[in-house]
């Protein structure tokens, strides 16, 4: 009997042999079109090291970075020290993981998982990240010695969990964060932000009002002096000559950069430094004494 010239076996073989191969070809076409075109990948904030050289570093998502700084700025600007935001971003970590969301256990909400029939505001204002901060912030200041407490038993002392040794596994994330966004911790805080997720180009008046918001009116002492030196850039002047004072421009710019892809900001600078989604920090002149963050807007 003559043999057929492939069998059905062989060329099923085949066929697979070749489906593979076009996936490899179209995967490997795929990747080079990515590079040549600078894709960086998915949208991503970095937070860490602190200091010079290696360490920890902690990654989260814009979305989440945004929130955080939120956090935070509401916490300094009730004049409530590092170890307070610390709480409060490890808080909302374990009950959120950062994001505002709209539903929980039972009736809980937003960030901290806050209950309305606990009587911690509507549904409204606890989706607001400023007043659901601001309340946690309240709570918290009520604990006597919560600054020298276990994490655990501060943030229990205001969330009354049902599992309170949770909040301790993201005390070191919390760390980090809080280093950065308090600016104890100088360009440590950093974001990647796609030019396709910009979403079209920012809006000065926007960028002031949410200044405002999470820091308070007190944070653009005047229209003449914080306002937009340009259509596209705004302008906060602080003062760096001391620590505190240093401390506070950081602790802005991290802001802006933690909230540029909601805000549409492509470049931060401050005391001779340089942040853009592309590069990261970068150091542009050395040396500052009196400075100015500057938030450049996309166009």
């Amino acid at each position: 009997m003559p043999r057929t010239s492939s069998s059905p076996r062989r060329r099923s073989r085949l066929l697979r042999a070749t489906a593979a191969l076009a996936v490899l070809v179209a995967l490997a076409g795929y990747m080079a079109v990515q590079y040549l075109s600078g894709h960086k990948g998915a949208p991503r904030c970095t937070v860490g090291p602190v200091g010079e050289g290696e360490g920890r570093t902690y990654e989260l998502s814009p979305d989440q970075a945004a929130n955080a700084a939120t956090i935070s700025a509401v916490g300094t600007t009730r004049g409530l020290p590092e170890r307070a935001v610390t709480i409060a971003l490890a808080t909302a970590l374990q009950e959120s993981a950062l994001r505002n969301i709209d539903h929980g256990d039972r009736d809980s909400l937003g960030l901290f998982q806050q209950r309305p029939s606990q009587g911690w505001g509507t549904p409204e204002q606890i989706m607001d990240p400023v007043y659901s901060s601001g309340k946690f912030y309240e709570h918290l200041a009520e604990v006597p010695g919560y600054s020298r407490l276990p994490l655990t038993v501060a943030a229990q002392r205001v969330q009354k969990s049902g599992f309170p040794q949770a909040y301790a596994k993201h005390e070191p994330d919390a760390a980090l964060l809080s280093a950065a966004l308090t600016g104890s911790a100088p360009a440590s805080l950093s974001c990647s932000l796609p030019s396709e997720a910009a979403g079209g180009p920012g809006d000065a008046s926007e960028v002031r009002a949410d200044l405002v918001r999470a820091f308070g009116k007190d944070v653009l002492p005047s229209t003449g002096s914080a306002g937009a030196t340009a259509a596209s850039t705004v302008s906060v002047p602080v003062r760096a000559d001391d620590d505190a004072t240093a401390r506070r421009g950081w602790e802005l710019a991290h802001w802006a950069v933690a909230r540029a892809g909601t805000l549409r900001i492509d470049e931060v600078s401050y005391a001779g430094r340089v942040w853009t989604a592309d590069t990261g920090w970068r150091t542009e002149r050395e040396g500052s004494g009196s400075g100015t963050v500057r938030m450049r807007l996309a166009q």
